[in-house]
């Protein structure tokens, strides 16, 4: 099997890749753009944006709705997003993360001081457990 280097819109930026701490999570998300509805998962997020699992990534540039809410959140986030890389689904070769980077876009103060706590205290609990 050949490595082939992932095309440009297949790789997250060089300016956001690790930009901000990742945290994995597996929270389902509702993905709204235009006329498509995609019911997905967050495989990780942090105060930048999340990684959203998906056979079916939107194309790089899409706007969209993003909502979730994490465990033990009383109001779900509902937050502006846009696509900044895919990673697509290749059939018959060895693509264990299908899906696409979202970049938070439009973040009120409220929202984004909101999701930092969020994002803190999921990281201080999994510190705390192991």
């Amino acid at each position: 099997m050949s490595q082939r280097e992932p095309k440009p819109s297949e790789r997250p930026p060089t300016s956001n890749r690790r930009g901000a701490e990742r945290i994995d999570v597996t929270w389902s998300v509702d993905c709204e753009a235009d006329a498509t509805f995609l019911y997905a998962s967050i495989a990780n997020i942090s105060e930048l944006g999340i990684f959203v699992r998906t056979n079916d990534p939107l194309e790089v540039g899409t706007r969209l709705r993003l909502t979730f809410a994490p465990p033990g959140v009383a109001e779900p986030f509902v937050l502006e997003g846009q696509v900044q890389w895919v990673n697509q689904l290749r059939m018959l070769s060895d693509n264990p993360n299908p899906g696409m980077g979202i970049r938070f876009v439009n973040l009120t103060e409220e929202y984004r001081q909101r999701l930092i706590r969020t994002i803190r205290t999921i990281a201080y609990v999994r510190d705390a457990t192991n």
